[in-house]
């Protein structure tokens, strides 16, 4: 498997590139509007036509680049089939795999952050590897306390669907704001401070209650964006219109 760890600096949002080494196809799990020319000339130097999108969930932080890369390449829009948007082209289901020739993504319905929230299974060609998205993240996990978030949900479901895979599966994270790139189920299940060690779920809930963090400084426009997605809203403001008077322009 072709495989590229991509970021996105502003929202610190990790894009990850999939290929099959046979046929050149590739997919994108979560493309990020601002980064869609450097995602198209990734692929253009590996030589690699993009077949599909995906996305984890609705995000707050960002708009996807899932509407934008479909028209410049012909690409089709995935997204999870419990909250699917009428512009996605194709859902996924819990537990059934999203096959791309060599490349197989094994779908973890894996709601708390948001209510349609979904994990991304997959092998590297010696280990497995999770994308899990805003579920997990490294030392962390995703705020629960806007959009449809639900700690108890949110605990659940990393209880019941990440911490079960093999200890030495890798995690690849949607974030991470500390220059840090991958981490394993292992590490999350021992040191995680929200969640590792064995808390319990009371503990955990308390401890996301009594985050209080600030307001997403995005979400206002780009979960409705998102939504469509990743067509921008009126409501953009205008210090981050830059990446939608580019594409809008053509």
């Amino acid at each position: 498997m072709i495989f590229r760890q991509l970021i996105e600096p502003d929202s610190s949002t990790y894009t990850y590139l999939l290929a099959c080494p046979e046929t050149k196809r590739a997919l994108l799990i979560d493309p990020v509007l601002d980064t869609v020319e450097r995602d198209l000339e990734v692929l253009d130097q590996l030589g690699l036509t993009l077949a599909y999108t995906v996305d984890t969930h609705y995000h707050a932080d960002h708009l996807t680049g899932a509407r934008v890369l479909r028209e410049r390449t012909g690409c089709q829009v995935v997204f999870p089939e419990v909250e699917m948007p009428d512009c996605a082209d194709i859902g996924l289901q819990d537990g059934v795999p999203f096959t791309m020739d060599s490349v197989s993504l094994e779908p973890l319905f894996t709601p708390g952050h948001t209510s349609h929230h979904f994990a991304y299974r997959s092998h590297n060609g010696t280990q497995d590897i999770v994308f899990s998205g805003d579920a997990l993240l490294i030392d962390a996990c995703g705020r629960t306390d806007f959009q449809s978030g639900d700690a108890k949900t949110l605990y659940r479901s990393l209880h019941d669907k990440l911490f079960p895979l093999p200890d030495d599966t890798l995690v690849y994270p949607a974030h991470d704001y500390e220059g840090r790139f991958v981490t394993t189920i292992a590490q999350e299940k021992t040191r995680n401070p929200r969640l590792g060690g064995g808390k319990g779920e009371a503990e955990f809930v308390a401890i996301m209650e009594g985050l209080d963090l600030p307001y997403p400084r995005k979400i206002d426009f780009a979960v409705p964006g998102n939504e469509m997605c990743g067509k921008c809203p009126p409501n953009v403001p205008e210090k981050y219109r830059g990446p939608c008077d580019l594409h809008e322009q053509g």
